[in-house]
């Protein structure tokens, strides 16, 4: 009885091992960049200004007396491809908020939905590198 079952589990041990084919190794993302902004009665300011393409979190801080969500999208009219966009949560006044977003290489506008308040504009360039070989990443 003990062979059988020691014969079984070997069995089932070797065809539970998977394919003989290699394991495609993908790549891993660009690390993400933080940008910072502050949203101001008059303007929102962002640094740094340009960036390269792929990952990046914006956290944002609301100087204003009136909450705000923010906006970071495409500022290219008549693009090839669609709109990138993110927007923050509703941030309430003297506080942060952040959004993420996978960004491509183009002109970024930065704004609150406050039409008053001037947007900002980012460049993000080429993508980064990868992250393949960095270790003690998140």
């Amino acid at each position: 009885m003990r062979i059988a079952v020691v014969l079984a589990s070997t069995t089932l041990l070797a065809t539970a091992c998977g394919d003989t084919e290699p394991r495609q190794n993908l790549q891993r993302p660009a690390t993400p960049v933080t940008l910072t902004a502050a949203v101001h009665d008059d303007v929102i300011q962002v640094s740094p200004a340009v960036a390269g393409a792929g990952p990046i979190v914006l956290v944002v801080s609301n100087q204003t007396a009136k909450p705000q969500r923010v906006t970071f999208e495409t500022d290219e009219l008549g693009g090839r491809t669609g709109g990138n966009t993110a927007s923050t949560p509703v941030i309430a006044p003297q506080a942060t908020g952040r959004l993420s977003i996978d960004a491509r290489s183009g002109r970024y506008a930065v704004h609150a939905r406050d039409r008053t308040i001037r947007a900002a504009h980012v460049k993000i360039g080429p993508p980064r590198e990868s992250s393949q070989d960095q270790l003690l990443l998140p």
